[in-house]
């Protein structure tokens, strides 16, 4: 019995379930038939990660926050001899940088305090392996996965700008002289109270 007292007509289930299955059947597919159309992806999406060698410093920031643990980086240190300079200087030289994929959860931690951004994401996300040890990317081919990365967005007109265009903009007009951004706002006086 139902909540009104009425008996319930045997097979309206079934009915209801085959009207569904029947609407669907004559609806045409959204489906994307993969590898022979290409996705629509957006720009920004997040595919591999690439590295830009000459930002790296080594200074191991993206091995210590990797939530998985698979970022494998060494280096040595190598003595600059600086002119003029009473010692030489040391920097770090990067030998090994590498990214276990099969182990990667894409998160972005890595980019996101890469201070130097040294990493960055491209949109590519087709390079399936076979063989399960060939996901370890070494730093060559993270390098050549830098051709893939798009340019970063244009900046907002409308917004503040960065502090590389305020610190060229006050270079370039001299000592003295007021940025845009400066004279754009006049500053607050406040008058204080006798």
């Amino acid at each position: 019995m139902s909540d009104h007292g009425e008996r319930p007509t045997p097979g309206k289930g079934l009915i209801n379930g085959l009207a569904v299955t029947l609407k669907t059947l004559v609806k045409p597919t959204i489906t994307q038939q993969y590898p022979d159309v290409e996705p629509d992806l957006p720009p920004r999406s997040r595919g591999v990660i690439a590295l830009l060698e000459e930002n790296c410093t080594v200074c191991m920031l993206c091995a210590r926050e990797c939530p998985d643990w698979c970022i494998y980086i060494d280096s040595h240190k190598e003595e600059v001899v600086v002119p003029g300079a009473a010692r030489a200087r040391q920097r770090n030289v990067l030998d090994k940088f590498d990214i276990d994929f099969s182990l990667c959860m894409y998160c972005g931690i890595c980019i996101e305090v890469c201070p130097f951004d040294a990493l960055h994401w491209t949109p590519e996300f087709e390079y399936a392996e076979t063989d399960v040890l060939d996901l370890l990317h070494d730093k060559n081919r993270l390098g050549d996965w830098m051709q893939t990365v798009p340019p970063p967005p244009a900046h907002d007109v409308l917004g503040e700008p960065s502090k590389e265009e305020s610190t060229a903009a006050r270079k370039a007009a001299g000592p003295g002289t007021a940025t845009p951004a400066q004279t754009a706002r006049p500053p607050v006086r406040r008058e204080q109270a006798p």
